[in-house]
C-alpha cells in the first residue's frame, strides 16, 4: 500500500505529510485528523490558484494545486470508506457534491474571472468539511479529539491567510477579505495560545507549539504592509512554514496515549 502511495504522490505532498498520513484511517483521532485536513486544502487550493495567476513560483505553484486536488480527493475516497453509513457518510456525500464544481474550475487553466467563484465554491467545501470534523469529534467524546480537530485547523488558517493575502495582492478590494484576514489571524492566535495551555501537551509538542509562535509572530511581521504594497511570496513561504508545524503538532497529538 505505501509503495503504490509513493508513486503516485509528488515530493512535496511526502514532506508535510508524515508517514502514518499515507495509511488507511485506523482510529477515530485519524479520522479526524485526515477530515480536518480536508479544510485545509480547500484553502489551498485557492492560494495556489491564485499564486499561478499572479506568477508566484508558477510551476511549483501548479505542482502544489495538483498535489492538493489529489490528496483531497484521496481522502475524501478514504473517509468515505472509514464511514461507509450514517450520518457521518451522508455528510461526506454533500462534501462530495459540492468538491465536484471545485475541482472542475481547480483543475482547468487558472483564470482571473474564475477566482471569487472559486473561493466561494472553497468556502461552501470548508463548511461541509468542518461539519463532519465536528460530528468525528462529538463522537470520540475526547479533549485529545478536541485537541486533533483544533490543531488541525489551524493548518486550515495558514492557508487561509495565505489565500485571502494573495487575493488582495490580486487586486481584489473586496472588504470581506480584508475582514476575514483579520478574522482568520485572530483565530489563529486565538487557538495557538489555548493549544498552548493543554495539559495533555507533551515535551515535544510544547516545543512544536513554540516554535509555531515564533513562526506566527514572524509571518504577521511579514504580512504587515503599507496600503496597496504588498508581499505574496514572502507570505506564502511563512504560511506553509505554518503548516508544515502544525501539521506535525496534529500528528503528535493524534498518537497521544496510542
Amino acid at each position: 500500500m505505501l509503495k503504490r502511495y509513493f508513486s503516485i504522490i509528488p515530493l512535496f505532498t511526502l514532506l508535510f505529510l508524515p508517514m502514518e498520513s499515507f495509511a488507511e484511517i485506523y482510529n477515530i483521532s485519524s479520522a479526524i485528523n485526515k477530515a480536518g485536513r480536508q479544510r485545509m486544502l480547500s484553502q489551498r487550493i485557492v492560494a495556489t490558484y491564485s499564486q499561478i495567476g499572479l506568477e508566484i513560483q508558477t510551476k511549483k505553484s501548479r505542482q502544489q494545486l495538483e498535489d492538493a486536488i489529489g490528496l483531497f480527493e484521496q481522502q475524501l475516497n478514504e473517509l468515505k470508506s472509514y464511514r461507509e453509513a450514517g450520518k457521518i457518510h451522508i455528510q461526506l456525500q454533500r462534501v462530495s457534491m459540492l468538491w465536484g464544481p471545485l475541482k472542475k474550475i481547480a483543475a482547468n487553466p487558472v483564470q482571473r474571472s474564475q477566482v471569487e467563484e472559486l473561493r466561494m465554491l472553497a468556502e461552501d467545501v470548508l463548511a461541509a468539511s468542518h461539519r463532519v470534523v465536528i460530528m468525528l469529534q462529538d463522537e470520540s467524546g475526547t479533549k485529545k479529539g478536541q485537541l486533533v480537530n483544533i490543531s488541525g485547523r489551524q493548518r486550515m488558517l495558514s492557508q487561509r491567510l495565505a489565500n485571502l493575502y494573495t487575493l488582495q495582492s490580486w487586486d481584489f478590494t473586496s472588504s470581506e477579505y480584508s475582514d476575514d484576514y483579520s478574522r482568520a489571524m485572530n483565530e489563529f492566535k486565538g487557538a495557538l495560545t489555548e493549544l498552548r495551555s493543554s495539559e495533555l501537551n507533551t515535551a515535544e509538542i510544547n516545543k512544536k507549539l513554540a516554535k509555531a509562535k515564533r513562526e506566527f509572530a514572524m509571518f504577521e511581521r511579514s504580512s504587515h504592509h503599507k496600503s496597496g504594497e504588498f508581499i505574496p511570496l514572502m507570505v506564502k513561504m511563512s504560511a506553509d512554514k505554518l503548516l508544515f508545524i502544525m501539521n506535525d503538532v496534529t500528528h503528535l497529538y493524534e498518537e497521544l496515549g496510542g
